[in-house]
């Protein structure tokens, strides 16, 4: 499952840290948070029989009917689930899950002989823990098949999960209603009665009724229509292969699709509102050819006869991996040639991709509990740069990769944050698994794991393990026994269950003739949180190496203990071949072959760890930076920008230093280091904003356009060039606008008249149209302009792009009338509403209005978005983490601390109230110190020739 946060269009956004790349997390459905007891009580008074959040193992669900009946018009449904199970021990009670659905009877059906007898079941409900108890009035015998019949009936969802309501409006004004589910991580009980976790894998036999005028489809192809009554018909799909309940799904709409097959004879479809089906040719070619490359490189055909991909208009994550029939945003698989940019493409092509890889990793094999989500998700994530770097490689994905890493880096090097495998029971702490920690570190562990193995042996080893454990469920140890029986392509052999390197291996690293022990290194990564900082000093030919936690925060921070095994790799300025070598140690001494002028480890930020380099090593590196920056490699650039501007929070290196690192981004022509100079930079100015602090505020958003000017003035203003090209003016231009860069903003100013003029007809170059709506919506006029085109449009890009230009007025009552609308959820959509309220708190004006904004409606906003879900996460990180005051740090650990249940304890409270602390102890340390070096710029720069016009 993907959610977008920062979403795709825009994906590019300068002033919001991390505005890079695409930061793709989850967005789940939730249960209220509850507490175990130890006599839980029925709703009806009576004592219920089992008290424990996971459900008991002895009962086993083996098939599943399940008939389905919504009336969109009412917005109800009814339905009824014929479960078959067995049980291995003899019990008379059976504990399934089932939440907001209305149980009107319950049988148990067992066969004797020829006859079917069946008895009435007994119903208890225990809504805490979202479970039923049905009580039988004798054992079960063990062994034996059972059919458990539940007759039921519930309200389509309000909400963006379990099976719930979605609307969209016609070209004509007209609004349609369609049913659509969404049900990981726990919410199919929301629609049938279930075991409802992962490991409780079954067989689904799905039948659903609807009108004549409607269409409905689910994971597998429909086998026949039957009339049940005059204007009613009953669809019967086809039985699925064994899977965990959270991969069922059906829509009932009135979509069209369209279709082609793969060339082993896949139907790939997608379906669309009909007014948008012309918007799907890219997501349709783009899947097909994905598609055929995972049958490929898996070594295992696809096991569905048809893959859907379905645009969902109200859809609260980005896509979800439902087996058969992926479903989507909108605007995350809609490409619209005229409206869509260069990072929309990239956007749909990855997170299709990723949702392909699920139907192998996730569906195929799936993870035993929660706890080891990363398996689902990081691979999924990983698996998105493997496959677009093979299939689209004008794409050239694989440039952005480590920007996901340096992301993830951020939440990582929090005390509050957690280890990719970690344990979980209650339904908030499962969704909180939903992170960057799940998807983007675990994407950045396994790279390094595949670099350090090399490409074939991971590519072997992850074959292994799921021809292994297809329509299984694993655990992480599953994952590294099957890697550690691959040896590397280089000469290893196998010894006692470990791949050693032999005295010819091929490279002059230093993996010291021992033994490779995947499981033992890779769990320092998945049962370790946060990463390693890696200190290098150069003595002669001599290069000390230490290993110690990274945490932000003064140095005397205490020391966790923890140790890597880190795959080091390096280049000097006498070889760019790449050096290896395992530090499993604190401390360990390679020997060069000679002496260096410098060393750059981490070559292309392969490993999931960051360098400082003692004594003058970091003076070597930036006068390499400004003398010939290309010697090393744009990722090997970017990183040491990162890097730096790392270890001034943690006091390792000055803030000058990183500073004057960054100065040769003057000569920097490249995204990714132009992207994490942004990175870096923004943020600063963005803590003193918080802080009232103008003049020098000023002086250092003078001083960034002054930095990049001479790239910013050689953009075009066309959708010409490679996406990276498009990518980086879309970004610049934005920011030049934004920061009032005078050439820049008159362009702009021009375009948005003539686009105006022509009553928003004239087609915009995709790539600067973020600019262009930037600028023309400073004047009233402007935003009220942009706001009646956002109602007509039929284009979820371009809408997207117009959400974000209102939400960067400088107009605070234009600003609390957007965040009091787009909460109604009326013209604009209850999805959008995270994204708007997060644009508005980075916004210099508007950040007070959306942090008074989240306080007032809390109550409304967890009911809506639910405790734990990854809105909701997003909105207060959004709203508070650029804090930089005591005063403010107090009202959040205030405001939070008063809620009790309802998210004093949410991971994203004590990550957000951390970020404030160390805003707060960042700022006082450095300010002075950036205000000083900046006047020490101004006197090398000409005050008369001040870009921003002042």
């Amino acid at each position: 499952m993907l959610s977008l946060f920062i979403r795709w269009p825009p994906v590019t956004v300068p002033f919001l840290p991390s505005s890079l790349l695409i930061l793709l997390t989850v967005s789940t459905p939730s249960w209220c948070q509850s507490s175990d007891t130890s006599s839980p009580k029925a709703s009806n008074g009576t004592p219920f029989p089992w008290e424990k959040m996971r459900l008991p193992e002895h009962i086993t669900p083996v098939h599943y009917n399940l008939l389905i009946h919504a009336n969109l018009t009412t917005l109800t449904f009814e339905g009824t689930t014929e479960i078959e199970i067995t049980a291995s021990q003899p019990t008379s009670t059976i504990i399934l899950h089932s939440h907001l659905l209305q149980i009107s009877k319950a049988t148990l059906k067992k066969r004797v002989g020829e006859r079917l007898s069946a008895e009435p079941l007994r119903v208890l409900e225990y809504p805490p823990h979202e479970q039923i108890a049905l009580l039988a009035p004798e054992p079960l015998a063990v062994g034996l098949p059972y059919t458990v019949v539940i007759d039921y009936s519930g309200n389509l969802s309000e909400h963006l999960n379990g099976f719930y309501k979605s609307t969209y409006r016609t070209k004509e004004g007209e609004v349609r209603v369609l049913a659509s589910t969404h049900f990981e991580p726990t919410a199919a009980r929301m629609a049938f009665p279930c075991f409802d976790e992962p490991a409780f894998k079954a067989n689904f036999s799905v039948k659903i009724r609807r009108e004549p005028r409607h269409l409905a489809i689910s994971n597998m192809p429909l086998v026949k229509s039957v009339t049940v009554a005059e204007g009613l018909l009953e669809d019967h799909f086809d039985v699925t292969v064994k899977m965990s309940t959270y991969l069922v799904a059906f829509i009932i709409s009135d979509f069209k699709s369209i279709s082609k097959m793969t060339k082993s004879g896949v139907k790939v479809s997608i379906y669309a509102a009909p007014d948008k089906i012309h918007q799907a040719d890219y997501a349709l070619d783009t899947a097909v050819t994905l598609l055929e490359f995972y049958e490929d490189y898996f070594s295992i055909p696809y096991p569905l006869p048809k893959q859907d991909l379905a645009a969902i208009p109200d859809f609260e994550s980005g896509a979800m991996e439902n087996w058969g029939l992926t479903t989507y945003r909108e605007s995350i698989l809609l490409f619209d040639p005229e409206t869509s940019s260069a990072s929309d493409k990239l956007g749909i092509t990855m997170t299709v991709s990723h949702e392909l890889a699920h139907q192998w990793f996730g569906n195929l094999v799936t993870m035993e509990w929660w706890n080891d989500l990363w398996l689902n998700e990081g691979f999924a994530k990983f698996m998105e740069f493997v496959s677009v770097s093979v299939t689209h490689p004008e794409l050239k994905v694989e440039d952005y990769f480590f920007g996901k890493c340096f992301n993830v880096m951020e939440v990582d090097a929090l005390n509050s944050s957690h280890p990719v495998s970690t344990p979980v029971v209650k339904p908030a702490q499962i969704r909180e698994m939903f992170d960057e920690v799940s998807y983007e570190k675990g994407a950045c562990i396994l790279n390094m794991l595949r670099d350090y193995i090399s490409a074939d042996a991971f590519k072997s080893g992850i074959v292994q393990y799921l021809q292994k454990y297809s329509y299984r469920n694993t655990r992480n140890e599953d994952l590294w026994n099957s890697m550690a029986s691959i040896c590397p392509t280089d000469g290893s052999e196998r010894t006692d269950g470990f791949c050693s390197r032999g005295p010819h291996s091929s490279s002059t690293s230093h993996w010291r003739q021992e033994g490779l022990d995947v499981k033992t290194m890779m769990n320092t990564w998945t049962l370790q949180k946060g990463f390693p900082l890696i200190t290098v000093t150069v003595r002669g030919r001599n290069v000390h190496m230490k290993q110690e936690h990274y945490t932000k925060g003064p140095e005397d921070t205490a020391e966790t203990g923890y140790l890597w095994h880190v795959p080091l790799t390096f280049i000097t300025s006498k070889s760019n071949s790449v050096q290896r070598f395992l530090l499993k140690t604190k401390t360990d001494v390679l020997i060069l072959p000679e002496e260096v002028e410098w060393i750059k480890f981490n070559v292309g930020m392969n490993g999931y760890y960051i360098v400082h380099y003692e004594d003058d090593g970091w003076d070597s590196l930036t006068g390499l930076l400004k003398g010939a920056h290309t010697t090393i490699s744009s990722n090997d650039r970017a990183s040491l920008i990162n890097n730096a501007f790392q270890l001034v929070s943690n006091g390792k290196l000055s803030i000058e230093k990183a500073l004057d690192l960054a100065l040769y981004l003057r000569r920097e022509t490249e995204i990714m280091p132009v992207f994490q100079g942004l990175n870096e930079l923004i943020p600063m100015y963005k803590l003193m904003e918080k802080r009232d602090m103008k003049e020098v505020e000023n002086q250092f958003k003078a001083f960034l356009i002054r930095l990049l000017r001479d790239l910013i003035d050689k953009q075009t203003w066309t959708d010409e060039g490679s996406v990276s090209q498009r990518m980086l003016r879309t970004e610049l231009l934005l920011l030049a606008c934004v920061r009032k860069y005078q050439p820049c903003v008159q362009r702009a100013e021009a375009y948005f008249r003539e686009w105006k003029e022509a009553d928003g007809n004239l087609s915009l170059p995709s790539d600067v149209t973020l600019a262009v709506f930037a600028v023309g919506v400073q004047n009233p006029e402007g935003w009220d302009f942009l706001y009646r085109k956002y109602q007509s449009s039929l284009s979820t890009s371009e809408k997207n792009k117009i959400e974000f230009a209102l939400s960067i007025s400088q107009d605070k009552n234009k600003l609390q009338w957007l965040l009091d609308e787009s909460f109604k959820g009326d013209v604009i959509k209850i999805q959008e509403f995270p994204y708007i309220l997060g644009a508005v708190g980075r916004n210099p004006v508007g950040y007070p209005l959306a942090w008074q904004f989240l306080r007032e409606n809390w109550d409304k906003l967890i009911e809506k978005f639910e405790l734990g879900s990854t809105s909701l996460t997003h909105m207060v990180i959004r709203t508070t983490s650029q804090f930089s005051t005591r005063a403010r740090l107090e009202e959040v650990k205030e405001f939070f601390g008063s809620l009790k249940e309802k998210g004093s304890q949410l991971r994203c409270v004590q990550q957000t109230i951390e970020t404030i602390g160390e805003n707060i102890r960042w700022m006082d340390k450095n300010f002075e110190k950036i205000r000083v070096w900046l006047q020490s710029q101004e006197l090398e720069h000409d005050p008369e020739a001040d870009p921003t016009g002042g």
